[in-house]
């Protein structure tokens, strides 16, 4: 396999020695894992594969694989999983993960169409084990996963390996910086990396990789199936019609404190906030802090009709962050209130709906600067701001609805990505098999979150 030269002297040594620090983790990786399972038991299961051990016996089809680390990448590979299954027919989609919600998010989309496991930590003989055990005939690595052993073990095995939708934040930038050797032996390493904006791929090229293009964000090309916009209208329904609607969409830790402070200062009469927090271990901690506030909520999981005296509906459910949006009628995207980076934008404008975000989106800049831009969103930097954006919205109906319509003009002038990155991928060799609609590339449906 063609490609960048061998790591010099002082990258073998900076590799060495970031193996050797690996091994000496290996204690606190068991802790970890169980320290982990006290709110997610998941992380108790197949403990083998996190270090190359894998049972399964696989099918006799070449293998095609994508790592997509938890939620938000995985829902980012959907577009390019059917296209590459439309493309690729005879191949065997296999999708890593190293959380128990990717994989279920997984799950969810693809069901046994694709196979799923972990992919194992960065040790030598995990990586060895897994590349032997199922011989792909290309990786590709979604947004950003530099896994220097992974990488050279790719290598070794002349495997070519991809980084696509990449990003990269200043502050991981400056996090890679400081093993700056062995960050540039791994991203010459790989064949080729697509940046989701320029940005993205200067910081890249700064850290020493070469290859590099922009491609655009493949989470412009999902879009939600007729199924979850249905869905959205039973909720819309069971939430009450008439009854303004405020999503609070992936919350994170810190964050539902203020989102509540600021809607019962709102005083807008009928006002439902729907708060879905991010991660699904922490929605009995959001239902005590609710209680704790004196707050009448319900779950979501009960699945009933929402009372007129219920002011919070906690969304305690996985894979309906779209029926969600499509039920609401302004929305906050969580992550941005505190200094997490902000959670992915682009599905609300999908569906046509304003969009409010705090002052920290580092992880979608670029689309959350685009999307101010176009009119499709709004930034609040603190509570005080919030309540003033959602009085504005919710008694200005017309306002939203151009918001809305904004936000859906902004999603469709992005979208294309996917094809992008498949022309990119059948450079490395593959035989194409295009279907009529060359893959699927305009549009995928999710049901994620």
């Amino acid at each position: 396999m063609n490609g960048p030269p061998k790591r010099d002297a002082g990258e073998r040594l900076a590799g060495w020695l970031y193996t050797a620090m690996l091994f000496l983790l290996l204690p606190y990786v068991a802790f970890h894992l169980l320290w982990r399972a006290r709110r997610q038991p998941e992380y108790l299961c197949h403990w083998g594969e996190r270090f190359g051990r894998y049972h399964r016996e696989l099918p006799p089809r070449p293998v095609i694989w994508l790592h997509a680390v938890s939620v938000g990448e995985t829902r980012a590979a959907a577009p390019l999983v059917k296209a590459l299954r439309a493309r690729y027919p005879e191949h065997q989609i296999l999708l890593t993960h190293m959380t128990p919600t990717g994989r279920e998010t997984g799950e969810q989309l693809f069901g046994e169409n694709v196979l799923r496991c972990y992919l194992p930590y960065d040790y030598p003989f995990a990586v060895r084990r897994f590349l032997d055990h199922f011989k792909p005939d290309l990786g590709v690595l979604l947004e950003t996963e530099i896994w220097p052993n992974l990488i050279h073990g790719c290598r070794v095995a002349n495997v070519p390996l991809y980084l696509v939708n990449a990003r990269l934040s200043e502050k991981s930038a400056r996090r890679y910086a400081r093993f700056g050797k062995l960050t540039a032996a791994s991203l010459r390493m790989m064949s080729a990396i697509a940046a989701q904006t320029g940005d993205d791929a200067m910081r890249l090229e700064a850290l020493g990789a070469s290859n590099v293009s922009v491609m655009g964000n493949l989470k412009f090309d999902i879009v939600p199936s007729p199924e979850f916009l249905e869905l959205g209208s039973r909720l819309r329904r069971n939430f009450g019609v008439e009854r303004p609607i405020f999503l609070a969409a992936s919350t994170r830790e810190g964050e539902e404190e203020k989102i509540l402070a600021a809607v019962l200062a709102v005083g807008v009469p009928g006002l439902l906030t729907v708060i879905v927090p991010r991660h699904p271990q922490r929605f009995d901690a959001v239902a005590q802090l609710m209680e704790k506030m004196g707050i009448n909520y319900q779950r979501r999981s009960l699945d009933r009709p929402v009372g007129m005296d219920t002011a919070v509906l906690l969304g305690d459910s996985m894979g309906e962050m779209f029926a969600y949006y499509a039920a609401c009628d302004v929305a906050l995207i969580g992550g941005s209130l505190l200094p997490y980076g902000g959670q992915n934008l682009i599905e609300a404008c999908a569906v046509g709906k304003p969009v409010i975000l705090g002052p920290h989106t580092y992880n979608f800049s670029e689309a959350a600067e685009q999307a101010v831009a176009a009119g499709a969103a709004v930034r609040v930097e603190n509570e005080e701001a919030l309540v003033r954006e959602l009085q504005g919205l919710l008694y200005n109906p017309e306002r939203c609805n151009g918001m809305g319509q904004a936000g859906l003009e902004f999603s469709l002038r992005h979208q294309g990505a996917t094809e992008k990155v498949m022309d990119l991928l059948e450079r490395a060799g593959l035989p194409s098999h295009p279907s009529p609609d060359k893959g699927g590339a305009g549009g995928v449906t999710s049901a994620t979150d």
